[in-house]
Order: structure tokens, then C-alpha cells, then sequence
């Protein structure tokens, strides 16, 4: 059923910061104004609350999300940070600039915000709105755009209560966005090189000055970032979908009234399912049962990107 309820907006004042950290700490979205585009907010370190993105946009892409850190002290403690990144985050963070860099083993985050990836992409937003929620919350936000799935990217709150129409639980009115386009992202390779993985505010002749001309790779054949295609996640076993019970040397994924080993959502929800996929699939890959059965996902609504990710997981 569609939310009928408006979002509630205030301006970004002590108290408008205070109840938008209240609301983020109970598991809630709000709106934000970064200096590229609004972003829908949550805290990353929760499945739950990343279920509450994919809800309010109404359609998960399963792209990567967007982490966002006060500091690079604070972005050290989520992936591994080698001379290169180092450089980068000393020239351009606080910015409109994205590193995706290999997710620390021991980092506190949400398995969907790294897509089943084995990176996470990490921000020091400049706006100072941003930067006071970062602090005040005191744990990493994702935060993608603050529109409904496909469509343009807010860069007023306006721009964020037409698209989202009480999908999001508070609206941040910082006025508009001084950037206007989603930030810069670059990948670094394991092996040297670097990738521009999307172009934003900061040029890549401005990346090239920091890491050097002609090291730029081709492009990418999986999905790394924001707004690249979409890539199927295999788990390394056979994968049996539509299953109403396990069968021997089966672990099964439940969903809904099917019950499993670990369930997407016990309670049938759609945008908690999208955001646990990954994290169920992690689970029965490391099992020692050495086959997966995934229960009946309704094919609507996220149900149907859902599904999408499991039949390629089959494939």
C-alpha cells in the first residue's frame, strides 16, 4: 500500500539535526543535502535500515551503496587504504569524491551495501549538514539519491517530496545542492591501476594529476559503483529456487511462511528480503551443506529484482 502520510521537512537547525539523528538511529531514512545531490540516509550498519532505502525508492538496483564517513580516520576503519587512497582523500575529502577500496574483514556494514562485492565505496561528504549528522550519529550512513528508482536525482528538498511522497520518514531543508550531479567515483586496482568507475564534479584530469596520467583501466565487466550494470552474484553452489522445503543436503533460504536455516524476511517484506540477499547467500555459501534452495519470492514489485538475482545465482 502507498504511504498517504507527508514526510515531515525541517531545516537543518540543532533541533531539525537532532530528530533527523533520532529517527536515523531507529532505523528510519531522511533526507539530506550533500553537495552533489540529496541523499536518502540510513545507518549502514544495519540491514534493517538499508531495507528502509530500497522501501522508500521503491525498487532495489542492487548497485553498491554509497558510505558515508565524517573523516578518513573514520573511513580507515571500513576498508584498506593503500598510498594511492591515501593521496586522493588528502586532495579532494572532504568533496564530492567516491573510492571504492577493499572492505575491511572486520567492517561493521550491512552485507547489502557492498552488493556481495568484496569492496565498499566511501565519501567524506563536504556539506556541512552532512558532516554534523555524520558526527552526531557516530556510525556510517548510506546514501544514495533521495529519489524514487529511475528517476531524477533531487537537488532540492522539493525535488525529494515530489519524487518521494512520504516514502521518507523526515526531509532535511538544507536549500538547493551546490554540486547538482552525483559524486565522482574511482576505483584502485589491486594491481596498480585505477579506474574512473563514474564521472561527477571533480574531473578525471584532476584524478590523473594525483595518480598519474595513462593509468586508467578498460572498463569494468562487473558492477563496482553506481550506475554501472548489474552483475549476477553466484555463491559457488547449485542454487534451487522456488523450493517449499528442504531436500537432503539442501540449506534453504526462507521467505515469508516457508522457513529455513535463515530467512530473506519471516514476515514477507519485500524491501527487507532485497537488503539480505547478499547476507543469505554469504551464509549458505560457507555452510556445509553443498546445495541451496531459495523459497517462492513474489515476482512484484522488488520481488521481481529479487528474482532477477536468484535466477542468475542459479544459472
Amino acid at each position: 500500500m502507498e504511504p498517504t502520510k507527508p514526510s515531515k521537512v525541517q531545516v537543518p537547525d540543532d533541533q531539525g539535526l537532532a530528530h533527523a539523528a533520532q529517527v536515523i538511529a531507529q532505523g528510519g531514512t531522511v533526507a539530506v543535502p550533500t553537495e552533489t545531490v540529496y541523499g536518502l540516509a540510513a545507518r549502514a550498519d544495519q540491514d534493517a535500515a538499508v531495507a528502509g532505502i530500497y522501501r522508500a525508492k521503491g525498487r532495489p538496483d542492487f548497485n553498491p551503496l554509497i558510505v558515508h564517513v565524517p573523516d578518513v580516520t573514520a573511513a580507515r576503519g571500513y576498508a584498506l587504504f593503500d598510498d594511492r587512497a591515501l593521496a586522493l582523500a588528502e586532495a579532494f575529502w572532504p568533496g564530492a569524491l567516491t573510492m571504492v577500496l577493499p572492505r575491511r574483514g572486520d567492517a561493521r556494514l550491512a552485507a547489502a551495501v557492498s552488493a556481495g562485492l568484496p569492496t565498499v565505496a566511501l565519501r567524506v561528504p563536504a556539506h556541512p549538514v552532512m558532516q554534523v549528522l555524520l558526527k552526531t550519529c557516530g556510525y556510517p550512513l548510506a546514501a544514495p539519491s533521495a529519489n524514487r528508482s529511475g528517476g531524477v536525482s533531487p537537488t532540492s528538498a522539493a525535488h525529494v517530496a515530489d519524487s518521494l511522497a512520504g516514502r521518507v520518514d523526515l526531509i532535511l531543508d538544507g536549500g538547493e545542492t551546490e554540486r547538482g550531479i552525483e559524486s565522482t567515483i574511482v576505483g584502485l586496482r589491486d594491481d596498480g591501476t585505477w579506474a574512473l568507475l563514474r564521472p561527477g564534479p571533480i574531473p578525471e584530469a584532476e584524478i590523473s594529476a594525483v595518480l598519474g596520467q595513462g593509468s586508467t583501466t578498460a572498463h569494468s565487466t562487473q558492477i563496482e559503483a553506481p550506475g554501472q550494470l548489474a552483475s549476477h552474484y553466484a555463491p559457488g553452489k547449485p542454487v534451487r529456487l522456488n523450493a517449499m522445503a528442504a531436500q537432503e543436503g539442501e540449506f534453504l533460504i526462507g521467505f515469508g511462511a516457508v522457513g529455513g536455516d535463515v530467512s530473506l524476511s519471516a514476515s514477507g517484506d519485500l524491501a527487507e528480503a532485497a537488503a539480505r540477499l547478499y547476507a543469505c547467500l554469504h551464509l549458505a555459501a560457507g555452510a556445509p551443506e553443498t546445495l541451496i534452495a531459495v523459497a517462492p519470492i513474489p515476482d512484484e514489485g522488488i520481488g521481481t529484482a529479487i528474482n532477477d538475482r536468484l535466477r542468475r545465482a542459479a544459472a
